[in-house]
């Protein structure tokens, strides 16, 4: 089972029991991978594969990554060209470096902008996405409208974010699987020279990471 997936990625440690989260019944019957992940997740506790609280934990974790992760990569890669080498040539062991742990179910890739080239991620199968650097995708990542046409019109879907790509520059589109994800590494304004990581962090945005964005100074 893969991370992206929305399934946990643990240890074998096991810990004292906990409760895993419960369902909230309220918002109507389950559908079918709800189903399937509590039937799944009961057998792995039954058997002693895992305990709930290590699911739980793994949730939590989950729940707590957001994009200013990501956000934090890019800054140090863009004011620190050896680390920045480093992340491109190995992605997981250049995030270590930050005390980043991605685990190591699926491979990472940085796909770097650049004057020739814009990059876009998609997963046109399901919705693989980099959640350990960026956290929850965005719901309109995992729509069909975006997964079918960024493959067939990138220019259009990136012309309706907002994002204008000359025509003198290539687009490139990534397609994301379960067993490889990717993060863009966007250009680093001009107008940034001398400005601190803190500062180049805050403009980077989750969709400059996915490549529906570029970084803008307001």
């Amino acid at each position: 089972m893969h991370d992206d997936h929305d399934h946990p990625n643990v240890s074998h440690d096991h810990g004292h029991h906990r409760a895993p989260p419960q369902k909230d019944h309220d918002a109507g019957p389950m559908g079918a991978y709800e189903v399937l992940e509590e039937a799944v997740r009961s057998l792995l506790i039954e058997k002693g594969v895992l305990t709930a609280e290590e699911i739980a934990t793994q949730v939590d974790l989950m729940d707590s990554r957001t994009p200013a992760l990501g956000a934090r990569v890019v800054a140090r890669a863009w004011t620190d060209r050896a680390f920045k080498k480093r992340l491109i040539a190995d992605t997981r062991a250049a995030l270590a470096e930050l005390g980043i742990d991605i685990g190591t179910l699926a491979e990472f890739r940085v796909a770097e902008n650049t004057a020739e080239v814009h990059n876009v991620i998609v997963c046109t199968l399901c919705s693989c996405y980099p959640k350990m650097l960026l956290g929850i995708p965005p719901a309109w990542y995992k729509s069909l409208a975006y997964r079918s046409r960024t493959v067939v019109d990138p220019r259009g879907v990136l012309a309706e974010f907002g994002v204008s790509i000359p025509d003198d520059v290539a687009v490139r589109v990534h397609d994301s699987t379960a067993d490889l994800r990717y993060i863009v590494l966007p250009m680093r304004p001009r107008a940034t020279k001398g400005w601190s990581e803190e500062q180049l962090a805050a403009i980077v945005t989750r969709d400059c990471m996915i490549g529906t964005a570029v970084p803008r100074i307001s």
